[in-house]
């Protein structure tokens, strides 16, 4: 009987910086896949490196990109993987025994989260950070829809239970770093509003959103137990509705 096969596929905009390090943890996979969106830096000479498979285009949203790299993906699995993250040796054991052994269509895998060198494992969540993500699926299975920040999923498969070992995420260099992010998270989020026609309710409810995510991130999440960044992590997940909202109701583009 023929082992099921992987393809690992990142997609990337000018990440030269830590692309290398990306895909040396992915050699265990069938095939890598890498999209260059608009990369105007050394991404593509990085990622010859590793693969033939090599896609460059011009993509306005996230949604549309992701569904382009996994369009390119030829095997029987994917494993979907950012440039900033990495995939430690006993996690690619993992996937590999899961996808010969699930009766599943899609699993969810844990995270491990840095800020700089600090591992914040406590308090992500509510649009400003992951936990744990859909990653591993079959082919034909996941669907981005039409957004350009946290586009939502489209399934056409049965979930399985989650793994075990982590995914590790470089997600931010610092808190410097993460109000960077914030602002640019709300700005992409302003422009899908103002398409949408609308501006995420009125500032009343946006203000209780702001209480109610910081209260689940900070609280339910026990990001109180990260001190000053989890603080942080829970003020910015509380803060990114309400300025998305601000930026679409006073800001014209």
């Amino acid at each position: 009987m023929t082992k099921p096969s992987l393809s690992a596929v990142v997609s990337v905009k000018n990440e030269e910086r830590q692309l290398a390090e990306c895909l040396a943890c992915l050699k265990f996979a069938d095939e890598i896949v890498v999209l260059l969106d608009k990369c105007t830096d050394g991404s593509k000479e990085i990622a010859q490196t590793f693969t033939d498979r090599v896609i460059e285009g011009d993509w306005a949203k996230e949604g549309e990109r992701r569904n382009a790299a996994i369009a390119a993906c030829a095997k029987d699995w994917v494993l979907e993987v950012d440039a900033d993250e990495r995939v430690p040796e006993a996690l690619a054991c993992e996937i590999r025994a899961t996808i010969e052994s699930t009766p599943f269509d899609w699993h969810e895998i844990p995270v491990d989260n840095y800020v700089g060198a600090r591992l914040v494992r406590h308090g992500w969540g509510a649009s400003f950070g992951k936990a744990a993500y859909p990653g591993l699926f079959k082919r034909g299975v996941k669907v981005w829809m039409d957004a350009r920040l946290h586009p939502p999923l489209e399934w056409h498969g049965r979930k399985g239970p989650m793994l075990k070992e982590r995914l590790i995420h470089y997600v931010d260099r610092n808190l410097s770093d993460m109000l960077k992010r914030l602002d640019s998270y709300s700005t992409a989020r302003a422009k899908d509003l103002r398409e949408q026609g609308e501006t995420w309710g009125g500032t009343g409810r946006n203000v209780v959103r702001f209480l109610s995510r910081f209260f689940k991130c900070y609280v339910r999440r026990k990001g109180y137990r990260e001190g000053g960044y989890g603080l942080m992590v829970a003020l910015c997940a509380g803060l990114y509705p309400l300025v998305s909202h601000l930026k679409a109701k006073l800001e014209k583009e």
